[in-house]
C-alpha cells in the first residue's frame, strides 16, 4: 500500500483487564512515541475487552477508518485470547496451521523443562496471507498483514514481548513509509514548579510548526520535550532542537540536571565517580527509597558505601548516634535531627558525603506545627553542612519520592559547584 500524509493510524488495545482500575496500559504510549519518531501521528486509540462481539465491532470500526491498524494483546493461548480469530473473521480469511511455529513453541517449553500444554497449539494458526513476526520473548507470534489499502499489525500484549518485536520487525518496515525526519530531546529539571518553568521559557516557544515544545510535570521533576520535523534531513531537525535546547538551558541554568535522558540518580553517580567521592545515607520517612534509587544505577558500588533506614527514635540513637536530647527537644522531624542523621552516617561510614532525611509522609501523623508533607533533608561533608526544609504535597508515595529527589538534587548542586570551582582554580593557575 501507499502510506499518504493524511493516512489515519489506529492503535487497538485488547484486554478486559485494561478496562479495570487494576492494570495500567503503557503499550499505546510506547507505540505512539515510536510512530511519532517516524513522523506518523496516531488518530485513534481504542481499548476493548475480550468479548467477541465487542472486539469484532472495534476491529471493523478500526479497519473502516484507519490505514494502519496496530493491535496489542489477545494472542495468547487461552479461550479469551481472540484477536487473531476475530481479525480472520473480519477479513473473511482462513486460519492456517503452521507446524514450524508449533515446534518453536514446544522447544521453548522444553528449554524450561516443561511440556507444552495443549492450549498453546492455537498460537500456531496464522491468518491467511499474513507474515509472521518472530517473538523471541514469548510463545505468541506477531503478524504483519498488508493489502492494497491497509496495513494491520498484530502484537502480543506483554511489554517485554511487544517492544522487542516492534523494534526488530515492525519499525524497519514502517520506516519506508516515513517522509519526515524527526529529532527529539528531553530537558530534565529539578527544584522548579511547572509554572516557574513556564514563566522562564514562555518567550522561547517557536512559531514554526515543525518545532514543538511540550512541558510535562512529575513529582519533583519537570521535563521539557523538544521535537523537530524536517522533510529535508535528520541533521536539519537535530540542528533546530539543539539550538532551542541551548536557549532553554541558558534560561533555566543549574536547575537543568539532564539533556541526555539520564535520571537524577545517574547524574549524581557520574559526579561522585568523576570527583572520586563517596556517599552514605540515613533515611527515615523515605524508608530506603533513596538508597534503592542510588543502587539502581549499575556500578554504584564505586561511590555508594551504605544506606540505612532509621525509622524509630531508638534506631536513630543506636545506629547512627543521634543524641536523645535532640529527639526530645526538637523532635525526630526537625532540622537538627536531619543534620544529626547526615553527620552520623558520614562518621559511621567514613564517607565523603552523608545525607539524612526525616519527615512526615502521611496520611496520618501530622499536626498544626508539623503537617503531613513536612520533610527536612540534610547534607554533610568534611567542611560543612546544609539543611533544607520542604513542604511536599501529594499522597505518601509522592511525598517519599519528592524527598528522595530533593536529597539527590541537593547533592548534585553541591558537586556541580565543586566542579565549577575546581575549573576556575585551574584557569587562575
Amino acid at each position: 500500500m501507499r502510506f499518504k500524509k493524511d493516512s489515519k493510524i489506529e492503535i487497538l488495545i485488547v484486554g478486559s483487564e485494561l478496562l479495570t482500575p487494576y492494570f495500567q496500559e503503557t503499550n499505546s504510549q510506547y507505540l505512539t512515541q515510536r510512530l511519532n519518531d517516524l513522523g506518523m501521528d496516531v488518530s485513534f486509540k481504542t481499548v476493548v475487552g475480550d468479548d467477541k462481539e465487542d472486539l469484532l465491532n472495534a476491529m471493523k470500526e478500526a479497519i473502516s477508518r484507519a490505514q494502519l491498524i496496530i493491535t496489542t494483546g489477545g494472542l495468547g493461548p487461552t479461550r479469551d485470547d481472540r484477536t487473531r480469530e476475530v481479525l480472520a473473521e473480519t477479513l473473511e480469511r482462513k486460519l492456517l496451521f503452521q507446524e514450524h511455529i508449533l515446534k518453536k513453541i514446544r522447544d521453548r517449553f522444553r528449554r524450561r523443562g516443561f511440556s507444552m500444554p495443549a492450549v498453546n497449539r492455537k498460537q500456531a494458526y496464522i491468518i491467511e496471507g499474513a507474515e509472521v513476526l518472530e517473538n523471541k520473548n514469548g510463545t505468541a507470534p506477531g503478524l504483519w498483514l498488508e493489502t492494497e489499502k491497509k496495513i494491520i499489525v498484530l502484537l502480543p500484549g506483554p511489554p517485554h514481548e511487544l517492544r522487542p518485536m516492534f523494534e526488530d520487525s515492525v519499525l524497519p518496515r514502517l520506516q519506508k513509509f516515513s517522509r519526515l525526519h524527526v529529532f527529539r530531546k528531553v530537558i530534565k529539571t529539578a527544584s522548579l514548579t511547572e509554572s516557574q518553568t513556564e514563566s522562564l521559557i514562555s518567550d522561547l516557544y517557536p512559531e514554526n510548526s515543525s518545532l514543538n515544545i511540550s512541558t510535562l510535570a512529575y513529582p519533583g521533576q519537570i521535563e521539557i520535550h523538544l521535537a523537530a520535523r524536517s522533510e529535508k534531513s535528520l541533521a536539519q531537525a537535530k540542528s533546530q532542537v539543539i539550538k532551542l535546547e541551548k536557549k532553554i538551558s541558558e534560561k533555566l541554568k543549574d536547575n537543568v540536571f539532564s539533556v541526555n535522558g539520564e535520571e537524577l540518580e545517574e547524574v549524581v553517580g557520574k559526579l561522585l565517580r568523576s570527583q572520586k567521592k563517596t556517599l552514605a545515607v540515613s533515611e527515615s520517612c523515605t524508608g530506603g527509597l533513596l538508597s534503592n534509587r542510588i543502587t539502581n544505577v549499575p556500578g554504584s558500588s564505586d561511590y555508594f558505601l551504605q544506606g540505612i533506614v532509621v525509622y524509630s527514635n531508638q534506631a536513630k540513637i543506636n545506629a547512627i548516634g543521634v543524641k536523645p536530647s535532640i529527639l526530645k527537644k526538637q523532635g525526630a522531624v526537625s532540622p537538627e535531627s536531619a543534620l544529626a542523621m547526615a553527620r552520623g552516617i558520614r562518621e559511621k561510614t567514613k564517607s565523603d558525603y552523608g545525607l539524612g532525611i526525616t519527615g512526615i509522609a502521611g496520611p496520618s501523623g501530622g499536626s498544626v506545627q508539623k503537617p503531613v508533607g513536612l520533610v527536612f533533608i540534610a547534607l554533610a561533608w568534611e567542611k560543612g553542612t546544609e539543611v533544607s526544609e520542604n513542604m511536599f504535597l501529594g499522597n505518601r508515595e509522592k511525598i517519599k519520592f519528592q524527598s528522595s529527589q530533593k536529597a539527590l538534587d541537593m547533592l548534585r548542586r553541591h558537586l556541580h559547584e565543586n566542579h565549577k570551582s575546581r575549573q576556575e582554580k585551574r584557569k587562575i593557575k
